[in-house]
């Protein structure tokens, strides 16, 4: 995964009204954690934010920090508070980590190829669209590639089905279904029809 900076100045207000003149700015409010460290309240540039998260990937992006005294901090997005309708950023929390320990995050699944089911007129279920894997920071994948090319109707593709990469664990029920090829459309919808009929 690729490392970015971001720069960041430790805030020494806080408090909704702070939050609202720093959104009007740009800026966001956020906090830095994690093991060893004392919480620190920090801000941070939206545009800056959101170009350094852009992309696949993600927050999962590594984000090397420079300013307010957090220079050279390793960090990934843990959480990012948003505006439900604007769908800007209103507050993140940022999680140092050591690149030499192993970290859990959510990467998102590329379905590869297209489905034998599908190809028979079956519909495909996309019912997990990210999977939660454990591996070193350095090593999180940008997505996690799951092949449907022999997947038929009436089958899934499961948890437990999913080719780990070297040193990558997935993590979940192996038996959660990931992806699956549903009845023929053509024949759900004669039955609908005789149904209303």
């Amino acid at each position: 995964m690729e490392q970015r900076v971001l720069n960041v100045e430790v805030r020494t207000k806080t408090g909704k009204g702070i939050s609202r003149q720093l959104r009007r700015n740009e800026f966001i409010p956020g906090v830095v954690y994690g093991k060893g460290i004392e919480p620190v309240p920090v801000t941070v540039s939206t545009k800056e934010l959101s170009t350094a998260i852009a992309g696949e990937g993600g927050r999962n992006h590594l984000l090397t920090l420079k300013g307010g005294g957090l220079d050279g901090q390793t960090v990934i997005v843990a959480e990012l508070l948003q505006d439900c309708l604007k769908g800007t950023p209103r507050h993140v929390d940022l999680h140092k980590i050591n690149v030499a320990d192993k970290v859990r995050v959510k990467v998102p699944v590329n379905l590869v190829g297209t489905a034998a089911g599908v190809k028979e007129g079956g519909l495909l279920d996309f019912a997990m669209h990210e999977i939660e894997i454990e591996c070193f920071p350095t090593h999180i994948p940008e997505h996690i590639d799951v092949d449907v090319t022999a997947l038929t109707i009436g089958h899934s593709i499961h948890i437990g089905d999913v080719k780990e990469l070297p040193g990558i664990k997935v993590l979940g029920d192996a038996k959660a279904s990931v992806v699956s090829v549903l009845g023929k459309a053509k024949e759900e919808s004669a039955t609908e029809a005789a149904a209303a009929s």
